[in-house]
């Protein structure tokens, strides 16, 4: 088993995709326990966790970047928010002029 800088994964409708670089972080951290138990203990130990781990990691990562999806729109949702406030104030302005 060899684990690389950028993790590379396929998900359940065959994309390939790069793990973000937290997962990634996490990916790694968990990968040199597994080589530590590996040694210590054999293959065996991990040889059916290991599966459900990167698919947790898998899911993670998708989360993540629908996570990340969401903080962009509400960032061009805050800033449509502004200018609509500013152009309503506006609006306003010049109607209580308009009266006077």
């Amino acid at each position: 088993m060899e684990l690389d800088d950028v993790v590379l994964y396929q998900d359940d409708s065959g994309n390939s995709a790069m793990m973000s670089e937290r997962v990634s972080g996490l990916a790694s951290s968990i990968y040199r326990e597994f080589e530590r138990l590996i040694e210590k203990y054999d293959e065996d130990v991990v040889k059916e966790l290991m599966p459900l781990v990167v698919a947790v990691l898998e899911n993670l990562d998708s989360v993540f970047a629908v996570n990340q999806e969401h903080e962009v729109e509400l960032e061009l949702l805050k800033e449509d928010n502004e200018q609509l406030v500013t152009q309503y104030e506006r609006e306003k302005a010049l109607r209580k002029h308009a009266e006077e």
